[in-house]
């Protein structure tokens, strides 16, 4: 699938709110700094699309992005490690909870996005598991391939795939643009 344009739609602050929209939705999640806002750009081909940051957390809203007037990428916050207060942790996760296991019937396939380098942590393995358990549909992306190192990439790629179970695995480089074409495909195949 060809992306040809791409617009920042809305932050959301409530998870009730995105809800009330009905196209699509393709949901991206990560711990903080695993590189989701990143590959919404690289994906979209709009460099500063989604907001990135070198610091953990920058992302605390639900933001809606237009995909050729047909369907909308998610970006979430990062969960784990932020630098904000426990309250703002606190409402992060409502955030990300609310929206991911809430009412809404909009959601077409949520991208866990996993740093090929450090492997799932606990809190990935905890997400993955609570999206199973909702029943949704999961598109697992390990990103920054391009890190490990050539001698450890095959081992590393099998142990992410023995934790994760039988998902589809993507390995990515959003900084690099490797598998984004075929992420794309699987993502948004009908």
């Amino acid at each position: 699938m060809t992306i040809t344009a791409a617009k920042f739609v809305k932050g959301f602050v409530d998870p009730k709110e995105v809800e009330k929209e009905t196209l699509p939705q393709y949901a991206f999640i990560g711990r903080s700094n695993v590189g989701k806002s990143s590959l919404i750009n690289t994906l979209t081909k709009q460099k500063g699309l989604a907001k990135t940051s070198s610091f953990p957390g920058r992302t605390q809203q639900i933001n809606l992005f237009l995909i050729n007037n047909k369907f909308h990428l998610v970006d979430l916050p990062g969960y784990g490690f932020a630098r904000v207060s426990a309250g703002g942790r606190d409402t992060i996760f409502e955030l990300i909870r609310g929206y991911l296991f809430g009412n809404n019937t909009c959601i077409q396939k949520v991208v866990l996005i996993i740093d090929g380098v450090v492997g799932p942590t606990r809190d990935d393995l905890d997400m993955l598991e609570a999206l199973e358990h909702s029943g949704k549909n999961i598109v697992i992306a390990v990103n920054k391939i391009d890190k490990i190192k050539k001698s450890d990439y095959k081992k590393q790629l099998e142990k992410i795939q023995g934790l994760v179970g039988a998902h589809i695995l993507m390995p990515i480089s959003a900084e690099k643009k490797i598998g984004i074409g075929e992420l794309g495909n699987i993502v948004f195949e009908k």
